[in-house]
C-alpha cells in the first residue's frame, strides 16, 4: 500500500472517529433539569413519565448552580448537548436571550394565560411553557391538635397562634414538638425567603435589615428555643420525623411530605401556612420547559415539550414527584392520597383574601446558592449562634446587595420594579 494511500485511509478513519460521536450526541435527548433531584423521584420521571415519548431521553437533575454554568458555556458556545430545559421560573428568567420561541407548542387556552403570561418573561414570545407548579404548606399529626389553643382555626392560623401552639405543646409533652428542614439538604431557606421575612415585613429583599425583620427575628429565636426541636438542623424531608412521631407540626415543601401522607392519610392534617402582620406570605414554585437556541435537537425539544404538558403525562408526573399540574386535568382514582389531601390545601392557600405570594428568585443566575446562603447563614448566626440581630442584618444585608448588585438583578414581587439591581433599604 503506498504512502498516500494510507494517509487517505488514515484519514477517514479520523473523520469517522470525529463524525460518529457528533451523530450519537445529535441522537441523544438531554433533558436537563433542575427538578425532581431526588434519585427516587428522578427515577420515577424516566421509569414512568419519559417511557411514553417514543424516543430515548436521558433525564439529569442538577442543582442550580451547575444547571445554569453548562447551559451558559453552550450559549457562549454557539453549540451544545442539552436538547431541553426544565427550570425554575427564576433560572430560565436568567436567560430569556438564549431560549428559543415556544408559541405553539401547545393549544390556545391549555394552561391558563396567568401562568403563560409568567413564561415571556418580559418579552412578546413564549420563552418557556409552564410545566409543573407546587408550594409549601403546614402538616400536623392528630395528637398535636389537643393543644392548639382555644379559638385558633387551622385554615386562618397566624404566627402568633403558630408560637403559642408550639410552646403549648412542649410545656405539656416535655419537649419541642416542631419542626422545620433546616439541615443540610433541607429547603428551610426557602421558608425565611419566601414565607417568614415577607409575612412580617410586606417584601423580599427590600426590607432585609427594617425594624419589622430585626423584631421578627428576635421573635423567631425565641420560639425555636422553646418550641422548635434541636434535631431540626438534621432534617432534609419533614415527613420522616413527622411518620417516626419525633415532630408533630412542621412546614415543607409539598412533595417532601407526600410519603407521610400515603404511608398514613389518617394521621394527619395539612393546612395553609401562618400569616403575619402583613399578610400569608407563600412562594409559588412555577416550574417550565425551555428550549435553548442551542439544542442539539429542537424540534424533539418542542415535541417532548408538548408532550410533557399532555394531560395524562401531568398526571404521571404528579406521580412521579408529588408537583401539580398547570393544566385543567381530573385526577383518576388511583392517584396518590397525598394529591387528594394536598390539592385543596394549595388552593386554598392560593385563594386565601390575604394571600402574599413571593416569587422566587429573578435575575441571579448562578449566584442563587450564594443568596440562599445569605438567609441561611443569617438564620444559623441569629437563632442558633445567638449573636446580636441588629449586627448580623447589616452584616448580612451587605452580602446580599453584592450579589444583587453584581447580577443586575431587578426587584421581584412582592417587592415594587427597580430602575437597575433591587436595593436593600
Amino acid at each position: 500500500m503506498s504512502g498516500s494511500m494510507r494517509r487517505l485511509l488514515a484519514g477517514a478513519v479520523l473523520v469517522g472517529a470525529l463524525v460518529t460521536p457528533v451523530a450519537a450526541i445529535a441522537q441523544n435527548l438531554l433533558f436537563w433539569s433542575t427538578q425532581a433531584t431526588p434519585v427516587e423521584e428522578s427515577q420515577a420521571i424516566r421509569d414512568g413519565v419519559l417511557t411514553g415519548f417514543g424516543k430515548p431521553v436521558t433525564y439529569s437533575a442538577q442543582e442550580a448552580g451547575p444547571f445554569i454554568t453548562r447551559i451558559q458555556a453552550e450559549l457562549q458556545a454557539g453549540s451544545g448537548a442539552i436538547t431541553v430545559l426544565g427550570g425554575l421560573h427564576g433560572e430560565l428568567a436568567s436567560i430569556p436571550d438564549g431560549l428559543v420561541n415556544l408559541d405553539g407548542v401547545v393549544p390556545a387556552g391549555a394552561i391558563a394565560e396567568s401562568y403563560m403570561s409568567f413564561g415571556k418573561l418580559g418579552t412578546a414570545e413564549q420563552k418557556y411553557i409552564p410545566w409543573m407548579q407546587a408550594t409549601y404548606v403546614m402538616i400536623a399529626s392528630k395528637q398535636a391538635l389537643q393543644y392548639l389553643p382555644k379559638g385558633v382555626d387551622l385554615q386562618k392560623i397566624t404566627y402568633a397562634e403558630l408560637y403559642a401552639w408550639g410552646k403549648a405543646m412542649a410545656e405539656a409533652t416535655g419537649g419541642p414538638k416542631i419542626g422545620f428542614p433546616a439541615g443540610p439538604k433541607g429547603l428551610s431557606h426557602r421558608f425565611f425567603q419566601g414565607y417568614l421575612l415577607p409575612s412580617f415585613t410586606g417584601a423580599a429583599v427590600v426590607k432585609f435589615k427594617s425594624p419589622e425583620a430585626e423584631k421578627m427575628w428576635n421573635d423567631f429565636r425565641d420560639f425555636w428555643h422553646a418550641a422548635v426541636t434541636p434535631a431540626s438542623t438534621s432534617y432534609a424531608f419533614m415527613q420522616e420525623p413527622l411518620l417516626n412521631g419525633e415532630v408533630w407540626v412542621a412546614w415543607d415543601h409539598v412533595a417532601r411530605l407526600k410519603d407521610a401522607l400515603n404511608q398514613k392519610p389518617g394521621d394527619f392534617v395539612v393546612f395553609p401556612v401562618p400569616a403575619g402582620p402583613k399578610g400569608r406570605a407563600n412562594m409559588p414554585v412555577i416550574t417550565g420547559i425551555a428550549v435553548p437556541r442551542t439544542s442539539n435537537a429542537p424540534e424533539d425539544a418542542k415535541a417532548l415539550a408538548a408532550y410533557m404538558l399532555k394531560p395524562e403525562t401531568e398526571i404521571a408526573m404528579v406521580k412521579a414527584t408529588g408537583f401539580f399540574p398547570v393544566v385543567d386535568v381530573k385526577l383518576p382514582d388511583d392517584m396518590p392520597v397525598s394529591a387528594k389531601i394536598l390539592g385543596p390545601v394549595v388552593a386554598a392557600q392560593n385563594a386565601a383574601t390575604d394571600s402574599l405570594p413571593v416569587l422566587l428568585p429573578i435575575g441571579i443566575g448562578d449566584a442563587g446558592g450564594r443568596y440562599n446562603k445569605v438567609f441561611s447563614d443569617t438564620f444559623q448566626r441569629i437563632v442558633l449562634g445567638g449573636q446580636p440581630v441588629r449586627d448580623v442584618l447589616d452584616q448580612q444585608a451587605q452580602a446580599l446587595q453584592a450579589i444583587l448588585d453584581e447580577k443586575k438583578a431587578p426587584c421581584w414581587a412582592p417587592d415594587p420594579k427597580s430602575e437597575g439591581p433591587c436595593k436593600v433599604e
